[in-house]
Order: structure tokens, then C-alpha cells, then sequence
């Protein structure tokens, strides 16, 4: 290639592994981005200040180093990349790489080199191992000779799930020449001196730069005091407590909310952090827009003349969302992202919609979606292959909405539900302006679009979905079931009986009935296959048991509806995702899918369906108590009419 190299399963190594991505390089820098998405790696042509070249077992190790003291290691070259690299290097950086020698000898008695904020060992002049000083959160020296170091410990999910490096100690004999010491600071002392000038580290190590108390997070939701320190940020909360190293930090993200005086900061994490076995890959703080705070920074004037010059300022008074993500970008390293060209239909900056059973909004960015607050969901256009609008399923009143399906290049589908009709042209003209691919089925994309907003003058036509229910229900029984009509208030069903221990809530209620009448017709088509003399015993036995059926469930009119269990709302928003990744299901498998897939479910996503349970539960107590306890009618008015 001329004007760049592009090589995939290249690993950015790191304290906690290995994660594999693309690496890009180009004569304007470096470029690495991990699969899936997430974590990236950007570093600049002029931030480059070394390149190194290193054979490790079965491949080959390229070492990038920058002027901020970084040092980043890209592992999984072939012999013939690194000839080819180090000549676009020459050429194109003005640098010949290094090379360096791995000692494989096993030895752990050598020379240390403290270069930048690295720490390299290395054993008859090739490399044992190097680490990182900006890890470091604390030295200790043990005895005249032994100095230990002590490593940040993070709580994010890569440092919890891989084998990480806590800590690391080192023997300095008197007689060491390379750091030179008296009777009162023997060579350790001297070591350990150095170290912590280099790293950073010592008694004020954990006194915070800054600190905002009482901080709204909604994910992982809590009120958290935010300390900002040189290497890392840490969330205290009454019941929890984060440490997140900076260098988890993927970017920042700060989005005003349309119409509220409230400000969303996110704060992307790769990997994320781990609370139980839920996994965060996004913080989500919410900050007053008006507060306006005054800060000053508890740093040295030393970092701020070098390390922060022309970046930081020593004080700070502004808008508190202003002030936190300023002091976090400079900190953290990562980029700060804010709405881009597109306006909602009220001028703001994101429109209301629905994710699964969450009501929030969607902000359209330059380069992705993002919907907030909970799930906090982020798809970026690289991600997605088409889009699509569809009209909203339900008819009726909910024509003033529509829905918007996303699908992504890896098969997965977010449907943003309820998204209010005259939001469709801005959003239209915005995709439309990022290329991405719009798809309605059945319908040119002209003519597919047009469907979805077109005017509700026909809301008295049949739903199609709705019939060809009605239909597949006709075809497993001939007998009318007067009690079993799918409507626009369907209940949205409940399990099948292998759905395990959560029949007992999707049996709650007025539901049970509509369950009980479905499952009779497959008995009634086994006793026809036996061959029994049906026609009029058939017709007798079925006229009787409808008499009987009219004498026992006849309802008063007045009764309130039954309670809906979690199943069954969750049932109501799964129905039509199933019906569309299951084309052609038949009408009695929709229920074992659903039954399958809320089991699969874990107890925080179950959480959104059970409160709305548990409120209609309440409703459904007060109504039937008011039902069967009805007031007395006052009769004084009647008596003084007939005394008349």
C-alpha cells in the first residue's frame, strides 16, 4: 500500500491481556481500534518520539512511544510485515525502529532503566519485562534492600475476569553502582526516591484533584461523590465503590436533555465496570444545567508546567457539567462528544422513544445513535446495516407514533419504540445525510416510508396482523370461543406449560381463563383423530359444553379487567420481535418462545416488567374493592320528590 499499512488480529497489550482489533498506520499516525467496537488507540505522527521492533514467541511485538511518556505494545506481526513497517517508518516518520532482544533465560537478576514513566528490566542487556509507572499507586520499602511496587487496582470487568499484576518487588543490594547511596539512603532508598518522582506516587497519592459531591448517577444507579485523581476517578456511594483507571476511559459524551433542566455526562468504559454480575459499559451522570460551581485544582505546580501546561487551569468557575467533563478530558485522555446538526421537531436535540420496556430518548449523533438513560444503548453508523421505519403496529390512537428498527452488520436489532410522527422528516433528512442504507419491507424505500406516516384515514381497516392471528386461531379449532378474541387490549398471553417456575406469574389474573380456553382445542382434535362417531355427539357434546361454558363465565360488564403479571407485559413488547426473527412461526409456538426467552432473562431485566405488575395489581385491588364494597345511594332526594 502507498499510503498506509492495514493489518487485522493485531493485540494491544496491557496489564490486564491482550485485546485483539485493526491497527491502521498511515503517514499521519497510528491507528488502533478494538473488534466489536470499543476501546481506541490514536496516536499522532509528531507525538511519536520512538518505534521499536521486538521478537516474542510465535510473532512479532511493535513498541510505540510518546512524547506524553506512553508506551503502547502491538502484538501478531509477521517476520515479513516488520521489514516492510520499518521501511514506511524511515520514510515516512523519519525514524528507524529499534531492535530489541527478549531474554528468555528465566534469570530475575539483571539492570533496571527508568525511561519516561517505563520501567524496563532486562537481563545481559535484553529485555526481561516493562512496565508501566503511571500503574503505580504506591512504593514501600521493606528492610535497607527491597523496594515493592504496588499496582492501581481497577474495577472494571477486564481487571476482575484476567490474571493482572498487582505487584512487583525488587532486591538492591549495597554494593549496586547504578544507584548510589550513603549510610543513610542505601541504594533501595535511592531507587524507591526515584520511582516515586518518576510515578507520581507517595503520601499525597490519594488526595483527589478535584471532588464533586453528591452526584446523580443513573447507571449504576445511586448518589455518588466523584473524585478526580492524577491516574484514575473513583465513585463512592453509601452501598458502592468504583476505581476506574483513566486508561479504561474510551470517551466522553455530554448531551443536554430537550426541554428539562438537566445535563446527561457519559462516561464509556472498555472494558466496563462490573457491579454483581451486571456489566456497565457506560456511566450515566445526570448534573443540574444551572448549578454553577467554583473549583480549584489540588495539583503540583510542576505537572501543571509540564504535563498540563496550556491544558488545565489551576481554578475553575462555570456550569458544573462544564467544569467536570473539562477536567476529565484533560485527565483521562479521552475526546469529549456533544450533539451534532441534528433538531427534533421542538429544536432540541434528541426525540422520546422507547428501548424494550424503557421509556427515554434517542440522540442522533455524527457518528452513532444514543439512546439514555437505562438501557444506555450506543450504536455507531459503522455498525449498522440498514435502518427502517415502520408504522406502529398497534393502530388506533398510537398512528400519531412510529417505530425505528436498527440492524447492525452482526444480525442483532434495537426497535425504538413510539418515536411521535412529526419527528419522521428530521430524522429522515439526517440519516439520509449519513448514507446509511434505509430499508422498508415489502416497499421501495419511497414508497415504504411514506406507508409509515401516511394518514390515519383508514384506522377502521383491518390490521393485518391482528387477522392473520385471528386466522391461525380459526384453523386449530372450529369451535368459537367467545371468551378468546385478540384485540387491541390483549392481555399478550402467557407461557406454555414448559416455562418452568414462571407459570406462577403469568397465571395471575385475568388471565388464566383465555389460557385454559386455548389449550382445550388440541385435546378436542386428538379425540376427533381417534375415530370416535363424532358428527352428532360431537355437535351435542359441543353445544352442551357451550351452555355450560355461557352459565359459568358469564361476567358482569362492570367487573375491572384482571391483573396483568410481569410475563404478560413483557409478552405485550416481545410479540411482534418474535413474530419478525421467526417469520412463518405458527400461532401456538409464539407463546414457548416467549416463555423461553423471559426465562433467560435475568432479575434486574425482569425488574422494569415486575413494577409495572405490581401498579397494576394496586390498580386492579382498588378497583375490585370499590367494585364488590359499592357507596349506598342516598335516597333523601327520592323521598322528598314522592312526599311532593
Amino acid at each position: 500500500m502507498t499510503d498506509g499499512h492495514s493489518f487485522n488480529n493485531i493485540s494491544l497489550s496491557g496489564r490486564g491481556g491482550t485485546n485483539p482489533g485493526l491497527l491502521k498506520i498511515n503517514s499521519g499516525g497510528i491507528q488502533w481500534k478494538k473488534q466489536g467496537g470499543g476501546k481506541a488507540v490514536e496516536v499522532d505522527k509528531s507525538d511519536i518520539v520512538g518505534v521499536s521492533w521486538m521478537k516474542v514467541p510465535r510473532t512479532n511485538q511493535l513498541g510505540v512511544k510518546t512524547k506524553d511518556g506512553l508506551y503502547y505494545k502491538f502484538i501478531g506481526f509477521r517476520d515479513q510485515d516488520v521489514a516492510s513497517l520499518t521501511s514506511f517508518f524511515q520514510s515516512a516518520f523519519g525514524k528507524t525502529p529499534e531492535e530489541k532482544q527478549l531474554s528468555v533465560t528465566g534469570r530475575n537478576w539483571g539492570e533496571v532503566d527508568l525511561n519516561g514513566n517505563t520501567l524496563t528490566f532486562s537481563v545481559g542487556a535484553k529485555q526481561a519485562f516493562e512496565v508501566s509507572l503511571a500503574d503505580v499507586s504506591q512504593t514501600q520499602l521493606q528492610g535497607k534492600n527491597d523496594v515493592s511496587l504496588q499496582f492501581h487496582v481497577d474495577d472494571t470487568s477486564g481487571a476482575n475476569e484476567k490474571d493482572s499484576l498487582m505487584e512487583i518487588s525488587f532486591h538492591i543490594p549495597n554494593s549496586n553502582t547504578q544507584f548510589v547511596g550513603d549510610e543513610d539512603h542505601p541504594p533501595a532508598q535511592v531507587f524507591r526516591d526515584k520511582i516515586m518522582s518518576m510515578a507520581d506516587v507517595g503520601a499525597g497519592v490519594e488526595e483527589a484533584i478535584v471532588t464533586f459531591e453528591g452526584i446523580a448517577i443513573l447507571t449504576p444507579r445511586g448518589r455518588y461523590s466523584v473524585e478526580l485523581h492524577l491516574s484514575f476517578l473513583r465513585l463512592q456511594g453509601q452501598a458502592n465503590d468504583f476505581k476506574i483507571q483513566y486508561s479504561s476511559v474510551i470517551r466522553l459524551f455530554l448531551l443536554p436533555k430537550s426541554n428539562q433542566p438537566h445535563t446527561f455526562v457519559v462516561i464509556s468504559l472498555d472494558p466496563p465496570i462490573r457491579k454483581g454480575q451486571t456489566m456497565y459499559p457506560h456511566i450515566v451522570m445526570q448534573f443540574e444545567t444551572d448549578t454553577v460551581i467554583e473549583s480549584e485544582l489540588s495539583i503540583s505546580d510542576d505537572l501543571m508546567n509540564t504535563k498540563f501546561k496550556d491544558k488545565l487551569e489551576r481554578s475553575y468557575k462555570g456550569l458544573i457539567h462544564e467544569v467536570f467533563t473539562t477536567v476529565l478530558r484533560w485527565l483521562s485522555g479521552a475526546k469529549i462528544t456533544k450533539p451534532g446538526k441534528f433538531r427534533s421537531a421542538q429544536d432540541g436535540f434528541a426525540v422520546k422513544s422507547s428501548l424494550k420496556a424503557e421509556d427515554g430518548v434517542l440522540y442522533p449523533l455524527e457518528k452513532g445513535f444514543f439512546f439514555l438513560p437505562k438501557p444506555p444503548t450506543l450504536i455507531l453508523h459503522d455498525e449498522i446495516d440498514y435502518v427502517e421505519f415502520e408504522r406502529h403496529a398497534a393502530g388506533g390512537a398510537n398512528m400519531h407514533y412510529f417505530d425505528l428498527l436498527i440492524r447492525l452488520k452482526n444480525d442483532h436489532e434495537h426497535l425504538f419504540r413510539n418515536i411521535q410522527r412529526n419527528e419522521y422528516h428530521n430524522l429522515y433528512s439526517f440519516i439520509s445525510s449519513k448514507s446509511l442504507k434505509i430499508m422498508n419491507l415489502g416497499a421501495g424505500t419511497a414508497a415504504g416510508v411514506a406507508a409509515v406516516l401516511q394518514d390515519n384515514d383508514d384506522d377502521d381497516a383491518v390490521d393485518p396482523h391482528l387477522a392473520r392471528i385471528r386466522s391461525e386461531a380459526a384453523d386449530e379449532s372450529d369451535e368459537e370461543d367467545e371468551d378468546f378474541v385478540m384485540g387491541e387490549d390483549d392481555d399478550g398471553g402467557s407461557p406454555t406449560d414448559d416455562s418452568g417456575e414462571d407459570d406462577s406469574d403469568a397465571s395471575e389474573g385475568g388471565g388464566g381463563e383465555k389460557e385454559k380456553s386455548v389449550k382445550k382445542e388440541p385435546k378436542k382434535e386428538a379425540s376427533s383423530s381417534k375415530g370416535l362417531p363424532p358428527k352428532k355427539k360431537a355437535v351435542a357434546a359441543e353445544e352442551g359444553s357451550s351452555k355450560k361454558k355461557k352459565q359459568k363465565k358469564k361476567k358482569d360488564p362492570n367487573a375491572p379487567k384482571g391483573v396483568m403479571s410481569s410475563f404478560m407485559f413483557f409478552s405485550q413488547m416481545e410479540r411482534d420481535n418474535i413474530k419478525k426473527t421467526h417469520p412463518g412461526i405458527a400461532f401456538g409456538e409464539v407463546g414457548k418462545v416467549l416463555g423461553d426467552k423471559w426465562r433467560q432473562l435475568s432479575a434486574e431485566e425482569k425488574e422494569p416488567y415486575e413494577a409495572k405488575a405490581k401498579v397494576d395489581k394496586k390498580r386492579y385491588k382498588d378497583e375490585i374493592s370499590d367494585y364488590k364494597n359499592p357507596q349506598p345511594m342516598n335516597v333523601d332526594s327520592g323521598n322528598e320528590s314522592d312526599s311532593n
